[in-house]
């Protein structure tokens, strides 16, 4: 009797098992714990999904064996692409090819664009070369969008949702770069370009052309102007603005020369255009005790030596106001820059974006730099200055205005040529999340600055991994002997109890 109760118990419990695994299959959820909710979907991905209209199909092409770390990422991706589906309601339709088992899926992937990676790959001690396939294609109707290689380091939802917005939207926004004043093109931004071709129709445009219809700009871009610029060509900005227009402007108000040791001020008329609405642009150099480095040359005993040296006029912004276009910012790199100041009355709204340390300083123009200066906490008493502004008012005609200032002109410029300078990513974030703010469409901005918190776990030797191996294996199989044996014993005791003279339920 105390037999069969205990193994009518025990098929019970693994009946009860195998009912929640095979429900799982179909009622899929998983819990972050993580900080920053890295394995929950933005607000942005979930509006993306669910204004999908029509069948969205994935073809992912992995590698059937993959080393564990690398198998992380295509565990991650179809985890992903199962919430994708289910968000946008059956949606999202997909399936994994492994083109190194099939000749014809391997030319299959390489004719769409997905090439094979040599990649480094730990297994046991040993470290491994291996050629793998992580990139996958999307098709929503006849438009297509390839992710040749997914990168364990990106963030995926950021790939995957992008590719998405760039396929489903429709009429793509008109962005210009103002042209005709030493201005960049847009093809020395080609890092910004990648981000910014997702959502608008990029394009140069000069202000001074009669047939340009400024009108049609959801926002310009008003980036590193180095010549004078004419009252007619501000006079158009401003009508620009009278209708309602949103201009971003980076000013390259101050300019150093490394090789003369020297800067100036650019007189552009940026300054004066922008002292009408409440804005200075000072002429002054920031100094920050938060900092980047040049390389300086130094004559020694064994010959002439290159060495690091912290240079205040490289100051790291990492203080940003709570503000759409600034979340989740941690640090921007920038070169030469003057402070913004408001000075404005109160027709004007003024916002600061972004911010200096607190130990910072300003140096006047006409200046000299001497990069061998012994910097002292004397240099930096200015206290926080702001580097980055929004500006908001009413326009004669009552549309709401907008101007971002920012206090320099470079900070996601790569440059022209055969080697462009690589930026780091918070400095493309910041300029793509401005124009965003600006075109009054933040749906990427969480998205493109979502980070993930490094937590490695310490390498374990293998007699530690074995343990743990069948630890893992034989602990379930143990809970549910327990189980059992404690349930038996509770019903034992109740027959007891039933068995005493006297006994009353």
């Amino acid at each position: 009797m105390k037999s069969k109760s205990f193994f009518t118990s025990i098929i019970l419990l693994m009946t009860t098992f195998v009912v929640v695994a095979i429900v799982a299959q179909y009622i899929y959820f998983r819990i972050d714990l993580t900080e920053g909710g890295q394995y929950s979907l933005s607000d942005a991905t979930k509006g993306i999904l669910r204004k999908l209209d029509s069948p969205l199909t994935v073809t992912a092409y992995f590698t059937g064996d993959l080393a564990p770390d690398l198998a992380k990422t295509k565990n991650n991706l179809r985890d992903m692409l199962i919430e994708y589906d289910n968000i946008s309601g059956g949606n999202v339709m997909f399936q994994f090819e492994d083109p190194n088992s099939d000749e014809e899926v391997e030319q299959e992937a390489n004719q769409e664009g997905i090439r094979p990676v040599l990649f480094n790959a730990r297994e046991k001690n040993e470290i491994k070369q291996q050629k793998v396939y992580m990139g996958l294609v999307m098709r929503l109707g006849e438009k297509k969008e390839v992710i040749p290689f997914i990168d364990p380091k990106s963030s995926l939802e950021y790939d995957l949702s992008s590719s998405i917005k760039k396929l489903s939207i429709k009429n793509k926004p008109k962005l210009g770069f103002i042209q005709g004043h030493g201005e960049p093109s847009i093809s020395a931004y080609p890092q910004l370009m990648k981000e910014l071709n997702i959502m608008y129709d990029v394009s140069d445009v000069k202000i001074s052309d009669p047939s340009a219809r400024l009108s049609d700009y959801k926002v310009l871009v008003f980036a590193a102007a180095t010549d004078s610029i004419n009252q007619a060509d501000f006079a158009r900005l401003d009508d620009y603005l009278d209708q309602g227009g949103n201009i971003l402007v980076a000013a390259k108000h101050v300019e150093g020369n490394l090789q003369t040791l020297s800067g100036e001020v650019k007189h552009t008329g940026i300054k004066q255009w922008l002292l009408k609405k409440g804005v200075n642009l000072k002429d002054s150099f920031i100094v920050d005790s938060q900092c980047g480095s040049i390389s300086v040359q130094q004559r020694t005993s064994f010959g002439v030596m290159s060495s690091s040296m912290k240079f205040p006029y490289f100051p790291l912004i990492g203080n940003f106001a709570d503000n759409p276009a600034t979340k989740g910012l941690e640090q921007v790199f920038m070169t030469f820059s003057s402070p913004i100041e408001f000075t404005g009355d109160n027709s004007y709204k003024f916002t600061p974006l972004a911010f200096t340390s607190e130990k910072s300083g300003l140096e006047n123009i006409p200046i000299y730099f001497d990069v061998k200066k012994k910097w002292s906490l004397m240099d930096f008493q200015a206290g926080r200055q702001t580097i980055a502004a929004l500006l908001e008012y009413k326009t004669k005609k009552d549309l709401d205005a907008k101007l971002v200032i920012i206090g320099n002109g470079d900070f996601a410029y790569n440059g022209n040529g055969q080697r462009p300078t690589q930026k780091q990513s918070d400095n493309i974030s910041l300029m793509a999340n401005l124009i965003d703010f600006l075109a009054d469409d933040t749906g990427l901005v969480d998205l493109r600055t979502k980070t993930i918190t490094s937590r490695p776990i310490d390498q374990m030797s293998e007699a530690k991994t074995a343990f743990l191996k069948w630890f893992n294996f034989i602990l379930p199989l143990v809970l549910v002997l327990i189980f059992g044996l404690i349930y038996m014993q509770i019903k034992r005791n109740q027959r007891i109890k039933r068995m005493n003279e006297g006994y009353v339920r």
